[in-house]
């Protein structure tokens, strides 16, 4: 199965364009949507779960049209968006029944059965009596993974999922994740490169509402693969640098600025080579994209 969205187009009501022309192919798997703040991701991925109109284009999920048959696609379709509230004086088990209930699973046996697995599933059985004011951010974010899954789904969309998390949380949210990409389409939307580097073998890069970049993060690093330099300089002379070369990303160190630039050669004596990673790909093609805007 897949997800084809084609000439996707959205602006909203100020006039801000947040989809412009969007095209994707998206397979079985975890996929990667990678982008800053404001790109683009969260309206791709509201109008994909069916909460807001296109207004030009298409999204094929399989045999679904998904912009004309929307309570097909959300009979299939599970959804954790970036801001996921829980009723906080309710214990996970009894609020999962309860969403259970409206996702249409009446049968009670049936139902005890895929509540309890989906506690078991995501690690929270232990804390199922629980209420859901008293877990963490963490565990927050598995039980919305398991109120996604309750639909047994052929879609997944995760919006920004491990914002604010620790690692011990992170990494335990992210391999539930990569056993759901094994049966089932997975879209992880996040500004978090590592995110997709660890899970995803397909995906795009978005910014200001355009997909920059589409592929997989082994092609995406092969191609910036021998053009990424590196250099310490001191602050006083950051703007100079600037000016001069395409840096792509600045970071501190000890209090001083290292500064990456993408260069086919050596940009001079003092720049040292170094091993592309799929970070120096995000930052360059939104420092291109940035620059190409700036220039029209």
């Amino acid at each position: 199965m897949q997800l084809i969205i084609q000439d996707l187009n959205k602006t909203y009501s100020n006039g801000v364009q947040a989809l412009k022309d969007v095209t994707l192919t998206i397979n079985q798997g975890m996929f990667g949507l990678l982008g800053p703040n404001g790109a683009g991701k969260s309206s791709l991925m509201r109008t994909i779960a069916t909460l807001q109109e296109a207004d030009s284009g298409s999204i094929q999920l399989g045999d679904i049209d998904v912009l004309k048959q929307k309570e097909e696609v959300r009979k299939t379709l599970g959804y954790l968006p970036q801001e996921f509230g829980v009723y906080p004086k309710v214990d996970a088990i009894t609020l999962l029944d309860h969403l259970a209930v409206l996702k249409g699973l009446v049968n009670k046996s049936e139902r005890k059965q895929v509540v309890e697995a989906l506690l078991q599933k995501t690690n929270l059985w232990a804390a199922r009596t629980k209420n859901l004011g008293g877990y963490s951010g963490g565990m927050k974010q598995r039980f919305g993974i398991a109120q996604a899954l309750l639909a047994n789904p052929r879609l997944i969309i995760v919006d920004e999922p491990t914002a604010g998390l620790d690692p011990a949380e992170r990494n335990r949210f992210l391999n539930l994740l990569s056993e759901l990409g094994e049966n089932t389409i997975v879209i992880l939307s996040t500004h978090i490169v590592e995110d997709v580097k660890e899970l995803c073998t397909d995906m795009a890069i978005i910014n200001k509402g355009q997909v920059l970049y589409k592929g997989g993060p082994l092609d995406a690093i092969a191609e910036v693969k021998g053009r990424v330099w590196s250099k310490r300089i001191a602050k006083v002379d950051l703007d100079e640098y600037r000016k001069n070369f395409n840096i792509i990303s600045e970071r501190l160190i000890a209090g001083r600025p290292e500064i990456t630039v993408l260069s086919e050669a050596q940009p001079d004596a003092s720049f040292i080579q170094q091993a592309a990673d799929l970070e120096d790909v995000y930052f360059s093609q939104i420092f291109n994209s940035t620059k190409e805007t700036a220039n029209v």
